[in-house]
């Protein structure tokens, strides 16, 4: 006791311990398991936090409390994305989506962290500047999205259609029930499954090359490599259709797993498309793991419950329009 009372007087600290992540059979990190993304930081950081990229241990205080009353509010409407957290940091009194159908708030929890957004590089932490043609990529997804009268099914976007919802998923907090990933892991693949739709990413680890430049897939070709205690994955060969906001065959995709604690995976992920933006950019997401087990997310390419029922609501719309037209007088 004595000699820990003098260490304190000095100033000086114990050396601490460095946390080694349990290994696999095979001598490497194990990343196994079930791991969610139940993080409240938006991808970008908002304009009302501009060079501001860490709130203070009482913000997160305070912040942590409003969303508390935030989702008991039986009152509010579901908050999609980054709508959550800007309605917690702007402190409203409630929450009001117009395309709300009714029902109870099916909000859940989510944890406020210190950072004020997931983009770590540019250190601005936003989306660098789209080149014109990404711009125009941008636009002409999202408004594929918002389309009130899609011609056929390709003119939906590929997650409306039960496909994919991309790689990366880096749009988790767009709902509350696809943030959770399960990682399967042999000597030879690393296989990371998403709740959403069926994606399962099956990344192999025996050095192989990438496919040859003219074999293209939804969510690319991606093979994996172990540095030191960190999973890199590498992803090239995507589709023309691949569509992740805005970019397409020419991206790049960098991944990096490092589990940092027992409960924590840093999820590092660089995207680079010259033809999309005018430079890299990352984010990090900390997946926390999780006890809970993923079940079916039912939805399948073709799904009929959704193509008809948007098809055939875009028909009636415009022959309601055609017969509203004829009934105008000349």
């Amino acid at each position: 006791m004595l000699v820990l009372a003098m260490l304190s007087q000095a100033g000086a600290r114990p050396a601490a311990q460095t946390w080694a992540p349990t290994r696999t059979a095979d001598g490497r990190p194990d990343l196994e398991g079930v791991w969610v993304n139940n993080s409240a930081t938006p991808l970008e950081r908002p304009d009302a936090l501009k060079n501001k990229p860490y709130f203070t241990d009482d913000e997160v205080r305070e912040l942590t409390a409003r969303a508390a009353r935030f989702v008991r509010d039986s009152g509010n409407d579901f908050a999609a994305g980054d709508n959550y957290f800007l309605a917690v940091l702007a402190n409203r009194p409630g929450y009001k989506n117009a395309n709300a159908t009714g029902g109870a708030n099916e909000m859940v929890d989510r944890i406020f962290e210190k950072r004020t957004s997931l983009i770590v590089d540019p250190p601005d932490g936003r989306i660098p500047p789209w080149t014109p043609e990404g711009r125009r990529r941008w636009d002409v997804q999202r408004q594929s999205a918002l389309a009130a009268s899609p011609e056929g099914p390709e003119s939906l976007p590929n997650f409306y259609r039960c496909i994919t919802y991309g790689v990366p998923r880096l749009g988790g907090n767009s709902t509350d029930y696809s943030n959770y990933f399960q990682i399967v892991q042999t000597r030879d693949y690393f296989v990371l499954y998403g709740e959403a739709i069926h994606d399962a990413r099956i990344v192999p680890l025996d050095g192989r090359a990438h496919l040859p430049p003219e074999v293209r897939s939804w969510n690319g070709d991606s093979v994996g490599r172990f540095d030191g205690n960190t999973l890199v994955v590498d992803t090239t060969n995507f589709s023309p259709k691949s569509r992740f906001m805005g970019a397409a065959d020419a991206l790049h995709l960098t991944e990096r797993f490092t589990r940092v604690a027992p409960d924590t995976i840093d999820y590092e992920i660089t995207l680079d498309d010259p033809t999309t933006w005018t430079r890299p950019w990352t984010a990090v997401i900390h997946l926390r793991r999780s006890m809970e087990s993923m079940y079916e997310f039912a939805c399948h390419e073709g799904s009929l419950d959704i193509i008809r029922g948007v098809l055939s609501g875009a028909r009636a719309g415009e022959r309601a329009a055609a017969d509203a037209a004829k009934r105008r007088p000349q």
